[in-house]
């Protein structure tokens, strides 16, 4: 079993690295919407952007969790499912979003008043897209309590997971490299303990957002591209899925906790100044960047 889950975790890594590189070529000769214009934005530093990474990190990671060896038909489509639906509605808001409204808070609160903007429609997108993806996952063997109320209420929970998890990816897409090395630094324990269980799903299901991630980095680093919502929204809900397909309920709990948590003090607190502020945490955040 061991054997099978590292065949399952260097196919997966494999696969949605070659994926995520090929689209991104492919995207940036013929975008898969409108023109390069189209995709093009001003970052931090007032330089214009590709958003073209977060399509071809959606469609690279999509293809591998499709085609990934040893993945239950249910986690299978739970996985493409999670990409696919955070990657379109995460593209919907990098085209189409207005900055009336910010943050969680502010689009349902703009809700709350009548006014629907493209990030309402993401995060209900999205939450609809988790909770369907937890629907279709396998009841991990070591949840204790069976009957149709226990299936739900974990379906809630995983669900949660899923969508506030790509929620939680998009709010570190403010500086080049820093959602993908969030990603890289959460999904490394994730995967390391599906290698040590024996689990070969839960390690091709990590694997595939990971090595989609770590093909698309450099352009990241370099500020020619970024992830965008469509990106960072879909490498979140992949890391979600592979949690809750790794992970028994208590700590799938602690870690719905501390995405809920860190997206409550993003509603106050700036992640870039708290990273700034403390010295190994803007080291590792400049790792690889062009100096400030």
């Amino acid at each position: 079993m061991a054997h099978r889950s590292w065949l399952g975790a260097l196919a997966g890594a494999a696969l949605g690295a070659v994926a995520a590189r090929a689209a991104y070529t492919a995207f940036t000769r013929r975008p898969p919407i409108g023109d390069e214009k189209t995709w093009t934005r001003t970052n931090h530093r007032g330089e214009p952007i590709t958003l073209l990474e977060g399509p071809a990190f959606v469609a690279g990671a999509g293809v591998a969790a499709a085609l990934a060896p040893g993945l239950p038909a249910r986690a299978r489509a739970a996985a493409v499912l999670a990409c696919a639906g955070s990657g379109a509605l995460g593209a919907y808001d990098d085209l189409r979003g207005a900055t009336s409204s910010k943050g969680f808070k502010g689009h349902l609160t703009a809700l709350a008043r009548g006014e629907v903007t493209s990030g309402a429609v993401k995060i209900l997108g999205i939450g609809a897209a988790g909770l369907l993806a937890a629907a279709l996952l396998p009841r991990h063997p070591g949840d204790s309590g069976r009957g149709p109320a226990a299936r739900a209420v974990d379906t809630l929970l995983n669900g949660a997971l899923i969508a506030g998890s790509a929620n939680l990816a998009n709010l570190f897409d403010l500086r080049p490299g820093r959602a993908i090395k969030v990603g890289l630094l959460t999904g490394a324990p994730l995967l390391a303990a599906s290698l040590a269980k024996g689990a070969p799903a839960g390690a091709a299901l990590t694997a595939v957002p990971i090595g989609a991630g770590v093909a698309l980095l450099s352009h990241d680093l370099g500020e020619r591209a970024m992830l965008g919502d469509a990106g960072a929204n879909a490498l979140g809900a992949l890391l979600g899925v592979a949690a809750v397909a790794g992970l028994r309920r208590p700590s799938r709990l602690v870690v719905l906790g501390t995405v809920a948590g860190l997206t409550a003090a993003s509603e106050k607190v700036s992640f870039t100044k708290v990273i700034a502020g403390n010295p190994a945490l803007h080291r590792l955040d400049m790792l690889g960047r062009r100096p400030a």
